[in-house]
């Protein structure tokens, strides 16, 4: 019993000593694991080019380019429907004052507190016009400081992943070696399986928003579903987050309650389809986290790292479920972090579309 009570004083130290490293080195690790995770995905293309008889440091700098050409171009498609949606800003003047009109109305209907009051406290609660600019740009230099390191560290972790995978290797005892080269393996794989994967599925989620949001009469649908599929990064905050912008705005746009009630309910179709076929389709068995540690990872993630740590969470958390499951006494804790198995009963229709995925996949 003592012995145990050690073992678990330890383990608890430790756990506390990397949540402290985590929080306190976040400075230095944020800008690695976003570069580092990014570096996984565009491995392949980096190997294909290698072997194409490419030198290395070429083959790494088209891999730079084909990642900052991919993310200025949503940058910029963002940027242009914000631009777009910024000309009929007057219009959700008026709309944004004639909702804060009726939302204040009711306040002093149920409260008893005045318009004047609330005016008033509201005047006395704005930052001023400087703090304001001082946090943007502050805000500003400090998102372009951390994208420019995560690049940095994308190309020198994409050209030096040989060498560091050989120094894993070299740090275990020569009986361990390969099954420090598969944990390597395996990582990278869960890393390059949930990024694509979810590529994948955000340009599925694209799509159906897209169809769904025309047929509803969305004003700039593309926006809107460009939108609601990139904050599906974020999982069950992000789309949930997406379709209440989509919701408001439409509102604020003169949208009527069968448009209000149509987005909702594309939404849930959607999330329907994302979580029963999209999802085990595509993310795969390696990636999943059972629901309540998916929860936890994303509190700390938000926690510890603020959005980049929500974004990180679920692939961190995979990395560290496929190392715990390949160290003896670390295995119950990935069988605590995987999916909890319970028999499930599908739909034949999806269990045919399953099954003519998987066959063409082998095929």
């Amino acid at each position: 019993m003592i012995a145990s009570s050690s073992s678990i004083l330890k383990k608890t130290l430790l756990l506390v000593l990397i949540i402290a490293t985590l929080y306190f080195g976040k400075e230095f690790l944020m800008p690695l694991a976003i570069g580092g995770i990014l570096s996984t995905l565009f491995l392949p293309l980096c190997s294909w080019l290698e072997k194409k008889k490419l030198p290395k440091g070429l083959a790494v700098f088209i891999c730079l380019l084909s990642l900052f050409l991919i993310m200025s171009s949503l940058v910029l498609l963002l940027g242009w429907k914000i631009a777009s949606l910024l000309n009929d800003i007057d219009l959700l003047k008026q709309k944004t004052i004639e909702s804060l009109g009726f939302i204040q109305a009711y306040i002093f209907d149920h409260s008893g507190i005045t318009i004047e009051e609330q005016s008033q406290f509201l005047k006395t609660e704005q930052p001023s016009f400087k703090s304001i600019m001082q946090l943007t740009v502050g805000s500003l230099f400090y998102i372009f400081t951390n994208f420019v390191l995560a690049f940095i560290y994308f190309v020198f972790l994409l050209y030096s992943r040989s060498h560091i995978k050989n120094f894993f290797i070299k740090i275990v005892p020569p009986s361990q070696k390969v099954e420090m080269g598969q944990i390597l393996d395996n990582v990278v794989k869960v890393s390059q399986q949930y990024l694509l994967g979810l590529s994948k599925m955000i340009l599925c989620l694209w799509i159906m928003y897209g169809i769904g949001f025309s047929i509803l009469g969305v004003k700039d649908v593309i926006f809107f579903a460009v939108l609601c599929g990139l904050l599906e990064i974020i999982p069950y905050v992000g789309n949930i987050t997406g379709t209440t912008l989509t919701v408001l705005i439409s509102a604020l746009n003169g949208g009527n309650i069968s448009m209000l009630v149509g987005i909702i309910i594309t939404y849930s179709v959607i999330q329907l389809i994302q979580g029963w076929i999209l999802q085990p389709l595509i993310l795969g068995p390696q990636v999943k986290i059972n629901p309540l540690f998916s929860i936890i990872t994303l509190v700390l993630g938000q926690i510890l790292w603020g959005i980049p740590g929500i974004i990180l969470a679920i692939p961190l958390t995979a990395m560290i479920k496929i190392v715990c499951d390949h160290v003896e006494s670390l295995k119950p804790y990935g069988f605590l972090i995987g999916v909890v198995e319970t028999p499930k009963k599908e739909l034949k229709i999806i269990s045919k579309i399953k099954a003519s995925y998987k066959s063409r996949k082998t095929a």
